[in-house]
C-alpha cells in the first residue's frame, strides 16, 4: 500500500513511494497483466491506423482506456478508474515504467474518479506550494531545480492534484523524483544528480530525490506562475511578472490540464467549473525570463520577493 497525490494505491510492484500508514482501503489497484489482459486492446490496435505510433491511446468498446508506449510498456485503465493493469515490453526500465505509470497512466484513473490533474512542477516555500505551469520544454523542472539548489523542496514534478478544503486549495505530493537534462542536473544539483533515462527520444534523466529534497505532505497552494515559451522570453531579456486577470488565468490553467485525451461533455463541464473557481481564487502570474542557467538565481529571487509581497 502506498500514498500518492492524496490517494491510496495497492500495487503489485514495489514503487519508489512512501508507504501508506494505517488501515486504508485502496482507491486504485495496480496489477500486473499477461497477454490475455490485453486481448481486446490487441484486436483494436490491429485495426487502428495509429497502431505503429510510439505512443498510442485507445478508448476500447468496453469503456476501458488502453495506453501503449512502443517497445516500452502497455496499460489498461478500468471504466471506473479503480484498476490499472500493466506490463513492461521489450526495453522499458523500472524507473521509466514507474514514471509513466504514476503520471500519464494514473491521470486517466484520476479523471474517472472525478479529479482534475494539472500539468505542473511545484515546490514548497514557507509551507506553501507554488506551481509552475507551461508546455513541455518551457523549463518547469529546471526552474524547480533552482529552488532545490537553494534548499527548498519539490512537491511534485509533472502531475499536480488539488483539493479544496477549509476555503483553500491543498496541493498533494507526487513521487520523490525530478526529470532533468544531464547538464541541468549537474549545474543545479551537483555531482549527486544521477538518474535513469526516460526513453530513447529524450536525454532527460529520472533523478530520485531524498527526504530533504521532497516535501511529502499536502501544502496550501499560494500561486501559479505561467512560464512563457523560451524563445519569447529570451527576446525580452529581463525577468518580468504580471498578474493575469481571471479570464486570462482561466485560459492558462485550462491550457495546462494534464490530460487532453478525455474530452467528453461531463469531463469538460467539470473541468471548466473547477478551472473557473481556481482562476478566481488563486493568483496566476505570467513569468518571463531568459533561458540562461546563470540567471536562474535571479529568477528564483524575483519569485520569492513576489511571494513576500
Amino acid at each position: 500500500m502506498y500514498s500518492l497525490y492524496g490517494i491510496s494505491l495497492r500495487s503489485a510492484w514495489p514503487l519508489p513511494l512512501p508507504r501508506a500508514t494505517g488501515h486504508l482501503s485502496p482507491e486504485i489497484e495496480l496489477c500486473e497483466g499477461d497477454g490475455a489482459c490485453f486481448a481486446e486492446a490487441s484486436d483494436e490496435l490491429a485495426r487502428s491506423p495509429d497502431g505503429e505510433q510510439w505512443y498510442t491511446h485507445l478508448a476500447l468498446p468496453s469503456n476501458t482506456d488502453y495506453l501503449r508506449w512502443s517497445r516500452l510498456f502497455e496499460f489498461t485503465v478500468s471504466p471506473d478508474g479503480r484498476r490499472i493493469v500493466g506490463r513492461p515490453l521489450e526495453r522499458g526500465s523500472a524507473e521509466a515504467f514507474h514514471t509513466y505509470l504514476l503520471s500519464q497512466v494514473l491521470s486517466f484513473a484520476l479523471l474517472k474518479l472525478g479529479m482534475e490533474p494539472l500539468h505542473s512542477t511545484s515546490v514548497v516555500v514557507e509551507q506553501g506550494a507554488i506551481a509552475f505551469v507551461g508546455d513541455c520544454g518551457y523549463g518547469k523542472s529546471t526552474l524547480a531545480a533552482a529552488f532545490l539548489q537553494a534548499g527548498y523542496a519539490l512537491l511534485t514534478d509533472d502531475l499536480l492534484v488539488l483539493r479544496k478544503q477549509d476555503g483553500r486549495y491543498d496541493a498533494y505530493p507526487g513521487p520523490p523524483r525530478i526529470k532533468l537534462l544531464p547538464e541541468v542536473a549537474r549545474e543545479l544539483l551537483g555531482t549527486a544528480a544521477s538518474g535513469s533515462p526516460m526513453n530513447d527520444l529524450t536525454d532527460k534523466l529520472i533523478i530520485p530525490l531524498n527526504g530533504c529534497q521532497h516535501y511529502g505532505q499536502p501544502a496550501p497552494l499560494r500561486a501559479f506562475y505561467v512560464l512563457q515559451p523560451p524563445e519569447e522570453s529570451s527576446r525580452n531579456g529581463a525577468v518580468a511578472l504580471r498578474r493575469l486577470r481571471a479570464s486570462e488565468a482561466f485560459v492558462e490553467i485550462t491550457r495546462n490540464t494534464f490530460n487532453t485525451a478525455v474530452d467528453d461533455g461531463p469531463r469538460l463541464k467539470r473541468q471548466f467549473g473547477f478551472t473557473t473557481q481556481l482562476a478566481s481564487e488563486v493568483p496566476v502570474k505570467l513569468l518571463t525570463y531568459p533561458r540562461d542557467l546563470s540567471l536562474l538565481p535571479a529568477v528564483r529571487d524575483r519569485i520569492l520577493s513576489d511571494l513576500r509581497g
